[in-house]
This record gives C-alpha cells, structure tokens and sequence, in this order.
C-alpha cells in the first residue's frame, strides 16, 4: 500500500537578539537559498517571505520530513551562507528555537497570501503582535521566558 499525506507547515523563526540583519538586497539571495535546502530534503516550499528580523515558509511535507531537522539545517546552514558572504554588517546568527503551524489544504491560499504580505503587514502589526496571535490562534501554551527575545528598538536612535 502506498502512502498518500497532506501535510503543510508554517514555520516562523527569528534573527537572534531580534536585530533587523537581513537587509533588503540580500533577502532574494537567503529565501532562494533556503528554498534549495527544503527542496534537496525533498520538501516543497510553497511561500517564503519575511522582514529584517524574522522570516516566514510555508512547505509541504512528506511524513517521513522531521520538521526539527529540516529547521536546523537551514538555519545552520543560511547562517553560514551570511556570514561567509557578509551580507550582514555584524556576526548573524539565528534565535534558538522556531514557531511551526499546521494548516489544511484549503487554507494553503490565504497562508500564502498572508506570508507573501509580511512587509504590508509588518507596517500595522509588529512581530511580537504577530507571533503572539499566532500561538493564541492555534491554542499554544507557553512561557514567555521560553519566547523568542524581544528587543525593542531604542526610541532615541529613530
């Protein structure tokens, strides 16, 4: 018998210290990086888009994909490809841990649309907001010691 699956997964993960180190002529570079690793793990990336701080994708799954491995290598291995290439002004490192939501077939387009708008949507609502709503829809439990850090920006510098 074979194996049919739908599975489809939203991951969030942040720069570490939550510092804005993914400049805009770089993202193009890092999302299809990125997007090459998940299709080498024989993954399908279905969106990718993010801010200076944070990134979004969405991919499907095949059942046998351990989504903490596949998080891990690309954050291990996209740090590397920013730092090697310097495409940060300082030393780039991703925040430990990530968000990782599940969604059904039918929403997959209002997902995309919503992680394609991240820069119209990040001119209304910070991260800290977004990510917030995001554990509160889907009923994630959690401490907020254990969230990502959330460094605010120093008023007098803007």
């Amino acid at each position: 018998m074979s194996t049919y699956s739908q599975i489809y997964s939203h991951v969030v993960f942040a720069v570490h210290g939550r510092q804005s180190l993914i400049s805009p002529q770089h993202e193009e570079l890092l999302y299809k990086y990125i997007r090459g690793i998940v299709q080498r793990k024989g993954q399908k990336m279905l969106a990718i888009n993010g801010m200076p701080d944070h990134i979004h994708w969405l991919i499907g799954m095949k059942p046998a994909c351990c989504l903490s491995d596949l998080v891990r290598e690309v954050k291990k291995s996209s740090n590397e490809l920013i730092n090697n290439r310097k495409l940060s002004p300082s030393k780039f490192n991703w925040q430990e841990g990530f968000g990782a939501f599940s969604y059904g077939h039918s929403q997959l387009p209002t997902v995309i649309q919503y992680i394609n708008n991240q820069k119209n949507h990040h001119q209304k609502t910070r991260f800290r907001e977004e990510y917030l709503a995001l554990l509160q829809a889907f009923d994630i439990s959690y401490e907020d010691h254990y969230l990502f850090d959330w460094v605010e920006p120093d008023p007098t510098k803007q």
